[in-house]
């Protein structure tokens, strides 16, 4: 009797558990990637490792378009290059043509040229720069370092959007700067330790000035960091904060 007694109560505590999990809500998200391709491909392993899902069936139906011909982003910004704003254009429209509910975009610096059209998209998106400025302030209200390529710093779509919250960021020098750019081309050449070892260098030289977090404001640098056998705790990734928001839309949570 103390057995089945038992058995019930573990029976009505894992009913409660699964009754309490977010419920994965049916949009579909639409994923234009490619730019560059191991980071968009890092970034459905990180939503997949971040879903409250147990079996298959929990898990969010994504539609990925990995779109490497879309130009250079930062080109354009330093004034040559071809605009990659129609590629975008394009990727984004398939998507939702496709099926996709909801979108986002696993580069920073195309943000730059989203906001010129963001407001005529059919579905909403999800802002990388958004999201990554709302994770900072949460991680480290003190401020951070800001590591992207030269075109976003150029840009300064983090620098503005931050400006709104009154948070700020840290820019590096333009040795350092140049520096990250070069671990950005080694992680799209698949020289993830090298990228790893240079980054290294680089966050140590920051620290030297100001020991706070850097954030990964562009998305192969989470590649890299992985490589650097630094603390996980001093990176604020630009990936992670865009999958926990779309996490948190697919699963209707509430913070």
């Amino acid at each position: 009797m103390k057995r089945i007694i038992l058995l019930s109560v573990a029976a009505i505590v894992c009913f409660a558990a699964q009754a309490q999990a977010p419920r994965y809500n049916g949009k579909v998200l639409g994923v234009l990637g490619g730019l560059g391709p191991a980071a968009s491909a890092d970034f459905i392993r990180i939503v997949t490792e971040k879903a409250p899902a147990t079996t298959d069936q929990e898990h969010p139906r994504i539609i990925l378009l990995s779109e490497p011909r879309v130009p250079d982003r930062n080109g354009p910004i330093f004034g040559h290059g071809e605009d990659p704003e129609p590629y975008l254009i394009q990727g984004l429209e398939s998507l939702q043509s496709w099926g996709a509910d909801i979108l986002c975009v696993t580069c920073n610096t195309a943000h730059y040229y989203i906001d010129h059209f963001r407001d005529g998209l059919d579905k909403p998106l999800i802002h990388i720069i958004d999201e990554t400025v709302l994770a900072s302030r949460k991680r480290s209200p003190g401020g951070a370092w800001l590591i992207a390529t030269l075109g976003t710093i150029k840009a300064g779509i983090f620098q503005d959007n931050a400006e709104k919250s009154g948070y700020h960021f840290l820019v590096p020098e333009d040795e350092e700067r140049e520096k990250v750019q070069q671990v950005i081309r080694l992680v799209k050449a698949g020289e993830y330790e090298a990228a790893g070892k240079l980054l290294r260098k680089v966050c140590k030289k920051l620290w030297r000035d100001k020991r706070v977090p850097v954030v990964a404001a562009c998305t192969e640098i989470p590649i890299a960091y992985k490589y650097s056998a630094l603390p996980a705790d001093m990176c604020i990734s630009s990936l992670d904060a865009l999958a926990d928001a779309c996490i948190r839309e697919l699963y209707d949570i509430h913070e």
